[in-house]
């Protein structure tokens, strides 16, 4: 449901973006619809590296104060590297959310698996405009699909996890929400049964006409880098990217715990009329394989999309191609190249690159780099037993945003609207 949410947005919102406005309601959609919440805690003030930015922890504090469990974020910029936490690390405790600690990532998985199907088109291994059948063949997919469309979300395909009818009404997928995925938050899915799922429903419209996020095209990727190199996803993520890049912290899980330093995660939910929450921090990702399912930190997340955005990780032309956007894809969150969205800020804050991630119940987490990889704000903001502020959430993260990406300018609250 949270990317079903995701997708109506961008559906219904293909103009052009405005930051005062748009950025927020962008970063409002991906953190607020995992559906669930938190409550209120406090934080010590203090920076956690480098040096102090109190108008960075008092952005992140907002996010406590609207009703979120907890936060931890990173920058890195010209002044150096921030870190800070606030809120709460569980339910009935008092101590913070580890400032490095791990995390779910939801769909701020897409960029590493695009970068990898990337890497593989660089060495001649896949066709970026190949037919995915080609490779694929047992899937019988239309020919007319190409690994582009899988990157770009152009290739019609049907959302595993349900998509949304043309009177608004739901038409359910996979159990991915409400008390039938709290049930089932353990169950193991296969990559290639949430595809043939998807491919059982009638495609949204013919190859290449048209734009709709669906996990299904992630999946597929996945599915693709297997097959053409012979490896698990697991072990060419590792060749590729988090081993050269000595990503210790990152993980594609095969597992439901989340291990190491973390903060706990709760979903929020009605059943029988009557709001339940249950801790979700132990799930089951494999209904978002290739999708959403990967486990980092703040400070692996800065390390890959710098690396990403100063070209370290692809060639020149293809980091070019990664950053063309689709011109029927402009929505809340920018608009969508290739396993990224390239988002203008508006005057005085330039443009980003961001992939954030709400997919996962219980965590969300925010990615976002300047174009040239030298500033990035990566950060995992947990949900607890509440409902947030719905109008005091918009201003908190126009706020941060500012204080990021267009040197602490102040916002204000007409600007922040997520109604406009």
């Amino acid at each position: 449901m949270r990317e079903l949410l995701r997708t109506a947005e961008n559906d219904r919102a293909r103009t052009p973006q405005v930051f005062r406005r748009v950025t927020v309601a962008a970063l409002a959609a991906a953190l607020l619809a995992a559906a669930a919440t938190p409550a209120l805690a406090t934080t010590d003030g203090k920076a956690a590296a480098g040096y102090d930015r109190p108008e960075l922890q008092k952005a992140i504090q907002a996010f406590v104060d609207a009703g979120f469990l907890g936060v931890q974020m990173r920058v890195n910029d010209e002044r150096g590297e921030w870190v800070g936490s606030v809120g709460r690390r569980k339910l009935g405790a008092s101590a913070k959310p580890p400032t490095n600690g791990r995390f779910r990532l939801g769909s701020s998985t897409k960029p590493f698996i695009a970068t990898v199907v990337l890497q593989l088109v660089a060495r001649g291994k896949i066709g970026l405009d190949a037919p995915v059948a080609d490779y694929l063949p047992a899937f019988e997919l239309d020919r007319r699909i190409t690994v582009r469309m899988l990157l770009q979300h152009t290739s019609g395909l049907y959302a595993y996890t349900g998509e949304f009818r043309p009177d608004g009404s739901v038409e359910p997928g996979i159990p991915a929400a409400g008390r039938e995925w709290v049930d089932n938050r353990f169950k193991t899915y296969q990559p290639e049964e949430l595809v043939r799922f998807a491919l059982s429903r009638p495609a949204r419209f013919e190859p290449g006409t048209s734009w709709s996020y669906s996990n299904t095209n992630y999946t597929l990727a996945q599915l693709l880098i297997e097959k053409v190199t012979g490896h698990s996803i697991a072990e060419e993520m590792k060749r590729r990217i988090l081993g050269p890049l000595k990503l210790r912290a990152t993980v594609i899980p095969g597992t439901t715990d989340l291990r190491g330093p973390h903060a706990h995660g709760y979903y929020r939910y009605q059943d029988a009329g009557q709001w339940k929450v249950v801790d979700v921090t132990r799930q089951n990702p494999s209904m978002l394989a290739g999708a959403g399912d990967m486990i980092s930190t703040t400070k692996d997340l800065h390390t890959f999309f710098s690396a990403l955005n100063t070209g370290k990780l692809l060639p020149a032309r293809l980091l070019a191609e990664m950053r063309k956007p689709h011109p029927d894809s402009a929505g809340l969150f920018g608009s969508y190249g290739l396993g990224v969205y390239v988002q203008d800020l508006g005057p005085g804050c330039g443009t980003v690159l961001n992939h954030n991630g709400s997919a996962t119940a219980g965590y969300a987490t925010a990615m976002l780099s300047t174009l040239d990889g030298r500033t990035t704000l990566t950060a995992s903001i947990t949900y607890g037993d509440t409902a947030p502020d719905l109008a005091v959430f918009p201003k908190a993260l126009d706020n941060l945003l500012r204080a990021v990406f267009c040197g602490g300018q102040a916002g204000s609250a007409d600007e922040a609207d997520p109604a406009q």
